[in-house]
């Protein structure tokens, strides 16, 4: 079923494209996640770079720069900061000095927790108007199209078999 207003509505030729329409929703889910996560007490940049801590080992601080796609000085104010709330912790690498590993602590995934159940509120907010077959569709569609455009989405076929 397609909604209707009384008031003004986007032109029908920005309504009709699908790049449009999935760019103002991409922002307006952005927007949101972006408050409820502050709300929280973290930014979708924290989250970022605990979710991808949470997946294994201790990273560099440039492969997590690099995977995230964050200018490497910004990424250590971000590091900074979470090292601050004791969310991870950054050691020297033995085989190089030069180099710091990162990794969380028990508190950096306790937040983690919490921002996971922030970030699926805000699925279920946007998603509401979808069953659970339809989302699932939506999710394996727009995967499909993320992957084709960014090599960083690709995984190994049982991680995607998995998920699907």
């Amino acid at each position: 079923m397609i909604p209707t207003q009384s008031g003004p509505c986007l032109p029908l030729e920005l309504s009709s494209s699908p790049i449009i329409v999935l760019g103002r929703l991409g922002f307006e889910i952005k927007r949101h996640a972006i408050e409820q996560l502050e709300a929280a007490g973290s930014s979708l940049y924290d989250y970022s770079v605990l979710a991808l801590l949470a997946e294994g080992a201790s990273e560099t601080q440039a492969s997590i720069a690099d995977t995230l796609k964050l200018d490497r000085s910004q990424l250590v104010g971000l590091l900074d900061g979470l090292e601050e709330r004791a969310l991870i912790e950054r050691r020297r690498d033995p085989n190089d000095r030069r180099r710091h590993t990162v990794s969380l602590t028990p508190a950096g995934k306790a937040q983690l927790g919490r921002l996971r159940a922030v970030v699926k509120q805000v699925e279920d907010h946007f998603l509401a108007p979808l069953d659970a077959e339809s989302r699932q569709v939506l999710y394996q569609l727009l995967f499909r199209v993320a992957c084709h455009h960014d090599t960083r989405f690709a995984r190994p076929a049982e991680v995607v078999a998995a998920v699907s």
